[in-house]
């Protein structure tokens, strides 16, 4: 028996559901076996070459995979035209910064430069036994099809993948791995394959995140991209808004700043491509996507979007309210009928969809959450009335495909919920927790617990969350102005998470990420068990920000710990620094150790088998706190002062009293306190007052 709110979007990867991986014991594909499986047997290793190698996509695309495949002795090429501008040292520097002088050094001796006419290979290539080609050449599609061809003559057996950011896989003839900006750090890539590919597999194992989408023109990432950046230089068309006043509205509404970001990459490129997407786009399927006459222009000349900054004039006016609504009408509405099109063509799954935006377009609800919150009839509206504004966009608009908002693939979008009959498996595929992954969770409880469960595992994905790193902090803008809000959000998290302990017979938090930092920490630690592979660091940041946890950090931890330990949780939460899991074992946590290990040991556990880890009981009276030892306080931490006093307060009063009242109490002092002069000053009030404040 295997029951699932939605398909897991792992399966679509073809490595099985998160239920398989723990009942397995260990993950479905590792870097060693993949890298085998590509590039060949460590006594016949073949080479990566990634052509276009001296671009932009190129030379991130070898920092990205030179850190990951240098251990396992994988050559790296890259191969451009000869002459072409030297990109690779650039990239040089934010190596090292990232892994030192002599792990970049051992990544650089690894990468072999050559050079090519376009029309043959260069002899040296044969000696280096080519396995995988990742094509990154300019986007022209005869250019790429004679490219495959050039390559093939000589390695008939080579994989080959392009980065294209638009051409499908059908017109191209070889599959897609279309990789986000900023390239030599982004992990995301859109994958386009007619079956889940080794060469997939091994982008997963590596620790990127491949996502399956269809074989549809520029694919979702750039139909989002491309989109909002039309729709804002439609804007500017219809109103004269100055391009650089019209990003900050549009950030303000959905997150992005489309326009900068093509003066941030290059202005002629960027251009070139994101009008080539429009172009393809808007033959496809009509006038929603045709390109603007600016961008005509600025994809020939390569002039900036954006004036200097001393011709920026101090423009103090904001929008009517009717001048607001006109701009949602203007916005929303291309971007809502945008993804009906996509939705009618089934281009991802939901939850796959929903985080293209968010990882790679920095949109801050993914599209389709944001069509949920309004609702079909609203977002309807929206489009119909930017049809009266724009008629010959109509064209291409699919009101049926969001119809179904009701099922569980709308409604789970980032908390999924599978059962074999005995053990639950909850896990969550967004890095940040927030109003809807809160109300998200508690659906999958009420799933779990109406099908009879009464033993739960809470993890990752395992694919579109790497990490977990707090909360969404943009989710506190109402709360700085006014504390009522800021402890709604406290408590009604805090709520969700207590769920966790009282529902279940047995819970058990599973870390699988390189962090768990601050609320999501005050989530897992709510579970019975806390195991993490041992490489995973933990984090109380919120000293640093200032912000007062409110998902009962400031006492959970410490009613689990024992006396003396709790002074490093003072030290964690006072000084908003962070410590390994091998380290937090017995105080923090319940289980550090290599990850096949952890894995077992968190379904033995979960399922009642043998294991050995002694459950931490939970203090249900007052905490007796031992006095702060001062040097505890880590002299040149970023924590601030008043941080630290209030912190220090709430843990000294929630802890005071017995578990049954100490929710509301800190959810009270932490609402206070985001509504307080010290929180508005610091990094959450200055971000939120950046973005909101046009």
């Amino acid at each position: 028996m295997h029951s699932m709110m939605r398909n897991p979007t792992l399966q679509s990867l073809g490595l099985g559901t998160v239920l398989d991986i723990f009942k397995g014991g260990a993950l479905p594909a590792t870097p060693a076996t993949m890298v085998d499986s590509v590039f060949g047997p460590a006594s016949d290793r073949g080479s990566l070459v990634i052509s276009g190698g001296n671009g932009i996509v190129g030379a991130g695309k070898l920092m990205q995979f030179g850190t990951r495949l240098q251990p396992y002795n994988v050559p790296m090429v890259a191969l451009d035209m000869a002459g072409a501008p030297d990109g690779i040292s650039a990239q040089y520097a934010g190596l090292e910064a990232s892994f030192g002088r002599d792990r970049a050094a051992a990544v650089m001796q690894n990468i072999f430069q050559l050079s090519y006419d376009g029309k043959t290979l260069p002899a040296q290539l044969k000696a280096l036994n080519p396995r995988f080609l990742l094509e990154a050449i300019p986007e022209i599609l005869e250019l790429k099809k004679a490219h495959y061809k050039l390559f093939r003559a000589s390695f008939p057996e080579i994989q080959i993948r392009s980065v294209t950011s638009g051409f499908p896989m059908a017109q191209l003839g070889v599959g897609v791995a279309h990789p986000a900006f900023p390239h030599q750090i982004n992990k995301v890539w859109e994958i386009v394959e007619n079956e889940p590919s080794d060469v997939t597999r091994l982008l997963w194992a590596l620790g990127m995140i491949p996502l399956k989408v269809s074989d549809d023109w520029s694919f979702v990432l750039d139909v989002l991209f491309c989109g909002i950046t039309l729709a804002a230089m439609r804007y500017h068309l219809s109103s004269n808004m100055p391009y650089w006043k019209v990003d900050k509205y549009v950030r303000r509404l959905l997150g992005p700043n489309p326009v900068r970001a093509h003066d941030a990459i290059g202005t002629k490129g960027s251009s070139f491509l994101t009008w080539s997407c429009l172009h393809h786009l808007s033959r496809e399927y009509g006038d929603l996507f045709t390109p603007s006459p600016d961008l005509e222009e600025r994809k020939e000349t390569g002039h900036p979007w954006y004036p200097l900054n001393h011709f920026r004039p101090l423009v103090n006016w904001t929008f009517s309210e009717a001048e607001e609504d006109d701009f949602n009408v203007r916005l929303l509405g291309p971007m809502f009928q945008m993804a009906a099109l996509m939705l009618h063509e089934k281009r991802a799954e939901l939850p796959v969809m929903n985080g293209i935006g968010e990882l790679c377009a920095q949109f801050r609800q993914g599209i389709i959450a944001a069509l949920r919150s309004q609702g079909p009839e609203k977002a309807v509206r929206f489009v119909e009335r930017y049809h009266a504004l724009h008629p010959a966009a109509k064209e291409s608009w699919h009101p049926e495909a969001l119809a179904d908002m009701g099922t569980p693939q709308w409604q789970q979008l980032y908390v999924n919920a599978e059962h074999d009959g005995t053990v639950g498996v909850i896990t969550i595929s967004r890095e940040s927790y927030s109003d809807d992954v809160n109300d998200e969770l508690g659906r999958a409880i009420d799933w779990l617990k109406a099908q009879g469960i009464e033993r739960v595992i809470l993890s990752g994905d395992f694919h579109i969350s790497t990490q977990m790193v707090g909360a969404d902090t943009t989710n506190f803008a109402a709360g700085l102005s006014d504390p009522v809000e800021g402890t709604r959000i406290a408590a009604g998290w805090s709520r969700t998470a207590r769920r966790l302990n009282d529902e279940f017979k047995v819970s058990v938090g599973f870390v699988n990420g390189k962090r768990c930092m601050g609320g999501m920490l005050e989530l897992m630690c709510h579970c019975h068990y806390l195991v993490a592979d041992q490489g995973t660091k933990f984090g109380m940041p919120e000293v640093t920000l200032p912000v007062v946890p409110g998902m009962e950090g400031c006492h959970w931890p410490f009613r689990k710990a024992p006396a003396h330990r709790m002074g490093d949780l003072y030290g964690l939460l006072l000084n908003g620094g962070n410590v390994k899991a091998s380290a937090a074992v017995g105080w923090l946590i319940d289980v550090a150790a290599p990850m096949e290990e952890a894995i077992k040991t968190a379904w033995a556990v979960a399922s009642g088998g043998d294991h050995g880890v002694k459950q931490r009981p939970l203090e249900q009276g007052p905490v007796k706190l031992p006095a702060l030892d001062p040097s505890v306080l880590a002299a040149g931490s970023n924590a601030t002062e008043g941080g630290r006093k209030a912190i220090l307060g709430c843990i000294q009063q929630s802890c005071g009293v017995p578990l049954a009242q100490a929710l509301d109490l800190q959810a009270r002092i932490s609402g206070d306190y985001m509504a307080g002069p010290e929180c508005n000053r610091g990094v959450i009030g200055s971000m939120i007052k950046k973005t909101l404040n046009v």
